[in-house]
């Protein structure tokens, strides 16, 4: 009996311990997650299948069903990168997507925000500690991110490649993934409590430049209801990444190189020969550097008439961007985080290398008059030319449509280290919009309220398309003749007209 007893005993100490969780049932077969502090979490849920083999530099596939149940207790593998971060364990076998949701019943069809990272196309993953989806899902939505191919696995272009596809293209591998994600999501996410019709897709820097995509792509048409876009747009990516603009040949040149990099060129089936080099031999022929002046090798999307049908600034400026809710911004310092140290005949050089004959113009408005002064030069033109313009011709491009766009810019310098170091540079609002503003880290209850208004817009925005409700500063809807845009600063407040004279410039310069 006393034997008994301590069996009991045990085992009732033991389901104390192990954190319940509840079996749900997905296209392709019953997962089990855990539950933590009033939430129902899945990590390494399989989207598609394991784009190995075979399958690399193909489309998608769907993923082979199971029977038993399967335990999504813990993060997928992140999809092949180079060593800049770190992100664990990568491998190809790396489409895997995560849930945290709320919801006690797969009846509550609550709002559903999916995140897409950024890292420039070639870095990055769901699993980063940084989004995680906890406090968000918090406050009543369904939270999902995912890994998606990324870099020469993700947007890799090559002729032999075109002549595979039925739609004689290639690249984009990384983009479809998304779509494929977006479409498990449809699909499945009433399992999980979320509302199948009120999908928000957001992100940020390439993550952000992602869901301006999916704004024109006729492959995402139908699988969201409002988008969120974080420092990226539908162009300014040229400025980084002169190799990797969105222009076919540019694309299939970098794809030449990587070929011939590996040794692969003069082979009978260059592709089949590609297939064959590992992962890691196909990351280490790829250097990878963000700073303005890197001449290695870029891979990044290209209009291929497929998945994206058209050059996307055009499609923007004719108004041939998806009619959802749209908020959309950046934030005042970008440019600290591409910097690297120039002089004032390399900065005017770079702006020529840009701007061409309106060399002149462009460094009369972002003035350098000593090498020490480049740095705040260079964060002004760069935060304006990639980001603040591009947006605002986004949020411009949308006027006529029955869908309201709300626009903004994050202006708070934190005192942290961060902070102190590169201003509000890119990035930073991550911190603010996931929850991460401890007090451990150096930030303030300035950080920590501003950080809480801007989870309440988001998710208000991701249940009703719009951001405002009681307790929050108003933040008025855009419009072209007012410009009004939303501070997220020191304080909340409104203003008209940003950075107008930097903007208008810039827009003057890119006029088709």
């Amino acid at each position: 009996m006393k034997k008994l007893l301590l069996i009991v005993l045990s085992a009732l100490l033991l389901c104390s311990v192990l954190p319940a969780a509840d079996v749900v049932n997905i296209d392709s077969g019953p997962i089990i997650g855990t539950d933590a502090d009033g939430l129902r979490i899945y990590l390494g849920i399989p989207y598609a299948a394991p784009p190995i083999g075979p399958l690399r530099w193909r489309p998608p596939q769907a993923v082979q069903a199971w029977t038993g149940v399967k335990e999504c207790a813990a993060y997928g593998s992140s999809c092949p990168q180079p060593e800049s971060i770190k992100i664990g364990i990568t491998s190809e076998d790396c489409l895997y997507l995560n849930v945290w949701t709320p919801a006690k019943t797969d009846g509550d069809k609550l709002p559903v925000m999916v995140w897409i990272h950024g890292g420039g196309w070639s870095l990055g993953s769901g699993s980063m500690p940084m989004f995680n989806g906890a406090k968000l899902a918090k406050k009543g939505v369904v939270f999902v991110n995912f890994n998606y191919r990324l870099g020469p696995f993700g947007f890799f272009v090559h002729p032999q490649l075109c002549k595979e596809s039925p739609y004689g293209v290639s690249g984009n591998y990384g983009l479809m993934d998304q779509i494929a994600a977006l479409k498990w999501v449809k699909n499945n996410i009433s399992a999980f409590g979320g509302d199948s019709e009120n999908i928000t897709i957001f992100g940020e820097s390439s993550g952000s430049m992602s869901v301006s995509l999916h704004m024109i792509s006729p492959l995402s048409t139908g699988l969201f209801n409002r988008g969120i876009s974080q420092s990226g747009a539908p162009y300014g990516l040229g400025y980084i990444f002169p190799q990797a603009d969105g222009q076919m040949q540019k694309a299939i040149i970098e794809g030449q190189k990587l070929t011939a990099v590996l040794g692969c060129d003069k082979a009978a089936d260059p592709i089949a020969a590609l297939r064959s080099v590992s992962s890691e031999a196909i990351i280490a022929a790829y250097p990878f550097d963000l700073t303005p002046f890197s001449p290695g090798m870029k891979f990044a999307p290209v209009i291929d008439g497929y998945v994206i049908p058209d050059d996307p600034e055009k499609m923007y400026m004719q108004g041939k961007n998806l009619d959802v809710p749209l908020i959309i911004g950046s934030n005042s310092d970008e440019g600290t985080a591409f910097y690297q140290t120039m002089t004032v005949s390399e900065y005017r050089n770079w702006i020529a290398l840009q701007f061409g004959k309106h060399v002149d113009e462009v460094f009369a408005m972002f003035p350098a008059k000593t090498d020490a002064d480049v740095r705040s030069a260079f964060n002004r033109l760069s935060s304006v030319m990639i980001f603040s313009e591009p947006s605002r011709f986004a949020a411009r491009s949308r006027e006529g449509k029955t869908s309201r766009t709300f626009f903004y810019h994050f202006t708070r310098v934190s005192p942290t280290e961060l902070g102190k170091a590169m201003g509000a540079t890119h990035g930073t609002d991550l911190l603010y919009v996931f929850g991460n503003t401890d007090k451990s880290f150096g930030f303030t209850g300035t950080d920590a309220r501003l950080s809480q208004n801007m989870m309440d817009y988001w998710v208000n925005f991701a249940k009703t398309g719009d951001p405002n409700s009681s307790g929050l500063p108003l933040w008025p809807v855009y419009s072209r003749t007012g410009d009004e845009n939303i501070e997220f600063g020191d304080q909340i407040r409104v203003n008209k007209n940003l950075l107008k004279k930097e903007c208008d410039l810039i827009r003057s310069i890119r006029q088709y």
